[in-house]
């Protein structure tokens, strides 16, 4: 399942879009404001977005600029122009791809689903590095200090959803639903175990590295991994 943020304030068009991508395995989560989407964004941490650029509160270009001043998700524009002054306009944003307008959701879910493809075979293809830690998607390994760390299946997903968010607090809910699919009901302490155990595997007692945010979540420092 992958979760879709639209950026649409036309609501028949939203409706229309979310009901066709739902038998695609598609969640929509829709945002009608250009003033709330960088916000939702944060909550909800989707897979890719699709944004129409004439919206109430903040325009789209603007948004779209924010959204890739903090992400690289693939981000979809919509536009109701037919020349080529939005296209070009979005592209130099940040903007992947752009769509005109009346939208045909068969198109819609193609263009998608190459964004996607697109973003997971870069994703595959790239280290995250930071400082004196290097972790392989490839591969499945990490280095930290230019030795190997010897890591079972769970604190490697972990850590890798920690550290493909650098910077930004997860919360126990969204690194579930990251690494298996389901919510935090309040009471598995299985996510707080595995960081307690990847601090000891990186010389991490005083959790610099992997910070506790109290009443939030988690946070992987980038700054921290340079010694």
């Amino acid at each position: 399942m992958y979760r879709l943020m639209l950026v649409e304030d036309d609501e028949k068009l939203s409706s229309l879009v979310a009901e066709y991508l739902a038998g695609y395995e598609f969640s929509v989560d829709v945002v009608n404001r250009g003033d709330a989407a960088l916000a939702r964004f944060r909550d909800t941490r989707p897979d890719a977005v699709v944004l129409d650029l004439m919206l109430p509160g903040l325009d789209g270009m603007v948004v779209c600029r924010q959204l890739r001043e903090i992400s690289s998700v693939p981000i979809l524009i919509l536009t109701a122009r037919e020349d080529t002054y939005d296209e070009v306009s979005g592209l130099e944003q940040g903007a992947d791809d752009y769509i005109n307008k009346p939208v045909q959701p068969r198109v819609l879910l193609a263009r998608l689903r190459a964004l996607l493809r697109r973003g997971q075979a870069t994703a595959r293809s790239e280290d995250i590095v930071f400082g004196a830690f290097q972790l392989s998607r490839e591969n499945r390994t990490v280095t930290w200090r230019g030795e190997p760390v010897v890591l079972n299946s769970t604190e490697f997903k972990l850590l890798l959803v920690l550290a493909e968010a650098a910077g930004q607090v997860m919360s126990r809910n969204e690194i579930l639903l990251k690494m298996r699919g389901i919510e935090f009901d309040g009471l598995d302490r299985s996510i707080d175990n595995c960081v307690s155990r990847l601090r000891r595997k990186f010389d991490d007692p005083d959790a610099e590295r992997i910070k506790t945010v109290w009443g939030e979540g988690y946070l992987f420092s980038p700054s921290a991994w340079d010694a």
